[in-house]
């Protein structure tokens, strides 16, 4: 398609914005994000790249967009006022949950309170068994009477779950027409629709979740569509999945619970993709932006992946092992481990006299204190420039001037005196805590997974991302970081490297040595079908579309299940010996050993991806420009090595390498090359460090 597409990643701090042309040029916005209004930086930051360049709305051919519109809403809990309509005897499922708990041995931890409160949940006395079967006919004056009670009750959603709906959705589909003729335009959500799948608890919590931010998300991209079309741009709006495809607004309104990890999922599908153009199999991704550092793996060329996650639980502080804090959705998402370390990230003594850094945040606004906008208390980025790592006339191109006097006095005032160290030791000191801290993000995804990150290489970016790669690879003991071109904007680059992508799934129970492969077939056919229907509805031809089977499996009694890969080919007796091996070695690979042949392994769901794949290579090589940036500048790099005379380069320069220590200054981020690396340009025109 002829024209720019544009990339949108919403962040805590900056929205980034990038404006890919059919000929490969590229410009770039970085602007703060408007909270509470989000969709106003947005129209702001494309208003501004016009202005700069001539372009206009004709000129776009596509727009895609990252945003934590969904995930704010349940983080503040700020979602519609909702109701719940489910089977008599579930309606505290809600509340009971799985009985996980995040924090062991701790007697005062509080189960986060649900979303729907119990006087708006609802039961009704019907029942399908597991195989559709009606037990006990829905009597429909009784859930019309349920209806009438949850629209007495303001409610401004409705979710409606029944046991075993996953195999007959007749009594859902019948609520959902009583809600249609009293309240036409009321968002309403039937579990069948969402997450046609067993496990009661998560098909509640999932189908809640939708209906909860359901009211949101379709008033911010209706606002943002109309404020789009305002500036002339017709071009279609495509929103980012948590498992990294992309889909049309139009469906994520009537999906938002597939957009809740939005933002994250851009930038690691963009480190694959850059990975993968540089020759690169097994890299460990990293994001570090103003609020948070996230980390994933990708091995073998694939992005991992997740077939839930829960949502509202806090941020990653240690195991993966331990969940239950949050909300669970089970909708596929790439998997990520976060930690509260960013460059808003607070720096403070607590009440021992130690030394701590976030997880609160400056954010956007105050900001840190050398942002000169009324923050008070030092940050990480403060550290940055009491260190000279930062260029206080240099931060997004110069257009954000930093106060390096005032981050000095506070950090002076604040940390350094009260635990009676060097200035430059106190800043240190809050640098390699903000690294340990990002260090249990990626060790999540790597050593607890069996995995060793010595053997990856780090691809490092974010706004703050750059600034401490190398500081942590080195504590790793990984030789190898890539840092690509617009690192600071390198998720809204992501949002252009993804696919479209629609997920569907379906439980399908019975022993795989003993399945019909035709009844399975038949199965698996009528969810590509489904995918080729709904792709070619958005405008994709049959030759773009592309379908992978997939499966979840547990040996027999087993309460949890692994997804794998089904094989491509004919669905017959050698297929399904495939599909149970692939389930044997995907275990043995997560839990260290395999059952014998005497165990049966049993299948419990099947799922459809259908993508539409674009044609071409979407990796642009980038000679960078050169910027002008040159000299020298005193930097701190700990009491081994002191202040160093450290040469302030640009991307372009690095086509000869150079040796640490020096310090890559760009628009929209900076990368510190300490002493003992290397760091030189490879020809898509990414940074590449390697460390003695």
């Amino acid at each position: 398609m002829a024209g720019y597409h544009i990339g949108v990643d919403i962040g805590g701090t900056f929205t980034d914005i990038v404006f890919l042309g059919p000929d490969g040029r590229i410009h770039v916005k970085k602007v703060s994000s408007t909270v509470g209004e989000y969709g106003r930086a947005i129209i702001e930051g494309i208003g501004q790249v016009f202005d700069e360049t001539g372009l206009a709305g004709g000129d776009v051919a596509e727009i895609r967009h990252g945003t934590t519109v969904a995930s704010n809403a349940i983080l503040e809990l700020k979602g519609a006022r909702t109701g719940l309509i489910t089977t008599r005897g579930f309606r505290d499922v809600l509340e009971i949950r799985t009985l996980r708990m995040p924090r062991l041995y701790d007697i005062a931890w509080d189960k986060p309170p649900p979303l729907v409160e119990r006087y708006r949940r609802v039961a009704v006395d019907e029942r399908v068994d597991t195989h559709g079967a009606v037990d006990r006919p829905l009597d429909v004056a009784e859930a019309e009477a349920a209806v009438d009670r949850l629209l007495a009750e303001g409610c401004e959603a409705i979710a409606i779950c029944l046991i075993n709906s996953f195999a007959n959705p007749a009594h859902e589909q019948a609520i959902r027409e009583i809600v249609r003729r009293k309240a036409p335009d009321l968002p309403c959500c039937i579990s069948f629709d969402v997450l046609p799948e067993i496990k009661e608890y998560e098909r509640t919590s999932t189908t809640v979740v939708n209906a909860y931010v359901l009211p949101v998300v379709s008033q911010y991209l209706s606002v943002l569509s109309a404020a789009l079309q305002s500036m002339k741009i017709e071009a279609p709006l495509l929103l980012m999945q948590s498992n990294g495809g992309l889909m049309p607004a139009v469906h994520a309104a009537r999906l938002p619970v597939r957009i809740i990890e939005s933002g994250p999922a851009a930038g690691v599908i963009g480190a694959q993709t850059v990975a993968a153009a540089a020759g690169l199999r097994d890299v460990v991704s990293f994001d570090m932006g103003g609020t948070t550092a996230k980390a994933s793996l990708i091995e073998n060329g694939q992005v991992t992946k997740a077939p839930e996650f829960q949502v509202g639980g806090g941020i990653l502080s240690g195991s993966r092992l331990l969940t239950g804090a949050g909300y669970t959705l089970k909708v596929p998402a790439i998997d990520l481990a976060e930690v509260g370390a960013g460059g808003g990230s607070i720096v403070a003594i607590d009440a021992g006299g130690s030394l701590t850094v976030g997880p609160h945040s400056a954010g956007s606004m105050p900001g840190p204190v050398c942002y000169d906008i009324g923050g008070e208390n030092p940050t990480v980025t403060d550290a940055n420039v009491v260190l000279g790592y930062l260029n206080p006339e240099h931060l997004a191109g110069g257009a954000v001037r930093l106060n390096a006097g005032k981050a000095r006095l506070a950090f002076a005032e604040r940390v350094a005196e009260p635990m009676r160290l060097s200035l430059e030791a106190a800043a240190y000191g809050a640098v390699q805590i903000a690294v340990s801290n990002m260090i249990r993000a990626i060790k999540a995804v790597s050593t607890e997974r069996g995995r060793d990150p010595r053997g990856y290489t780090l691809v490092a970016f974010g706004g703050n991302g750059p600034l401490f790669a190398v500081m942590m690879a080195r504590a790793i003991g990984m030789k190898r970081i890539l840092v690509p071109p617009s690192p600071g904007v390198f998720s809204a680059f992501g949002l252009l490297y993804a696919d479209v992508e629609h997920h569907y799934s379906r439980t399908f129970r019975g022993l795989v040595r003993s399945l019909d492969p035709e009844v399975l077939r038949e199965a698996w056919e009528a969810m590509a079908e489904e995918a080729r229907a709904q792709l070619a509805g958005d405008g994709y031809p049959e030759a773009s579309i592309r379908l992978e089977r997939r499966a979840s499996l547990h040996y027999q009694g087993q309460t949890f299940d692994l997804e794998v890969a089904a094989p491509d080919g004919p669905i017959d007796a050698t297929m399904l010996a495939a599909l149970e091996e692939a389930f044997h070695a995907e275990h043995e690979r997560t839990y260290g050993h395999r059952a014998g042949a005497e165990e049966p392994v049993e299948l419990v769901g099947i799922q459809v991806v259908g993508r539409a794949v674009a044609d071409g290579d979407r990796i642009v090589a980038v000679r960078p420009k050169a910027t002008g940036t040159g000299g020298t500048r005193s930097c701190y790099f700990g009491a081994e090595h002191g202040w160093l005379d450290t040469s302030i380069v640009d991307r372009r320069s690095l086509e000869t390498p150079h040796a640490g220590p020096c310090i890559v200054e760009e628009y929209d981020a900076t990368c510190v090359v300490p002493p003992g690396a290397i760091a030189a340009l490879d020809k898509l025109g990414n940074i590449v460090i390697t460390l003695d």
